[in-house]
């Protein structure tokens, strides 16, 4: 009777302990195989989340990131080219990123905007923004907390090479930095209202009728400060006139 208590025992041993799983074995973000085609149909990606589109040059492509203060994103692009053969001239790319509020963020590292010559088979791209402050004042362009734009596209190339295929892979990667020095915090992260195609479903609030006693004065102009001082003018030049020409006028014998 003693052997099984001790076979359960030597089983509980036996258990993969959770504190000695391999990190590996964790669940990872699963890929990304489309991209949008304007910010309003941008396709979210989160950081380490492969991205593998197929598409054609000529094509805008789009995606979008949340990112929070003291974040440093980081994109690396990488653009499998068409046939050599295929193509004729050289092709310039560019990788861009815009903020909540659609501003072009600054990139301070990588190759935001290669050449590829006709003997290229790949182009690669890559963006790092500087670090996400926790606040900023109006009138900066600093990047704040909220949904980042990216988008890539061909900014020249020649007109019988649009359409070959291309395949793009993209990567986010977020370093933290210090967010100590801000000492600030943002009310809300800058996140457009974009909301396409919903329907309302309260009722619209109808304002009370005025009341028609007949007379309708809808012809009238609205009378503001220009109005009035252009009347005022009016009637000045018309008084000055008159009286310069009961100044000037012959008397009659």
């Amino acid at each position: 009777m003693r052997v099984l208590p001790a076979l359960i025992a030597l089983g509980v041993i036996m258990l993969p302990s959770p504190a000695f799983a391999d990190p590996s074995a964790e669940p990872k973000p699963a890929a990304i195989g489309s991209a949008g085609t304007s910010f309003l149909t941008a396709v979210t990606i989160t950081a380490e989340q492969p991205v593998k589109v197929a598409a054609v040059t000529g094509d805008y492509l789009y995606w979008s990131f949340p990112a929070e203060a003291g974040q440093r994103p980081e994109l690396a692009v990488t653009v499998d080219l068409s046939k050599a053969a295929d193509r004729s001239g050289a092709q310039s790319w560019t990788v861009e990123v815009f903020d909540g509020l659609r501003r072009r963020q600054a990139c301070v590292g990588g190759e935001q905007s290669p050449v590829a010559a006709v003997s290229d088979t790949e182009l690669t791209l890559g963006c790092r923004l500087r670090q996400v402050r926790s606040w900023a004042e109006p009138w900066d362009g600093d990047p704040l907390p909220g949904t980042y734009y990216v988008r890539l596209s061909s900014t020249d190339l020649p007109e019988k090479d649009l359409g070959l295929p291309i395949d793009v892979a993209l990567t986010l990667t977020v370093a933290t930095g210090d967010t100590g020095a801000d000492q600030g915090t943002l009310a809300a992260p800058l996140v457009p209202d974009n909301r396409p195609g919903e329907v309302l479903t309260a009722a619209p609030v109808e304002e009370p009728a005025e009341a028609d006693d007949g007379i309708s004065l809808d012809w009238l102009p609205d009378f503001s400060s220009r109005w009035v001082w252009t009347i005022a003018g009016g009637v000045l030049a018309a008084i000055t006139g008159l009286i310069g020409f009961s100044w000037t006028r012959r008397r009659r014998a």
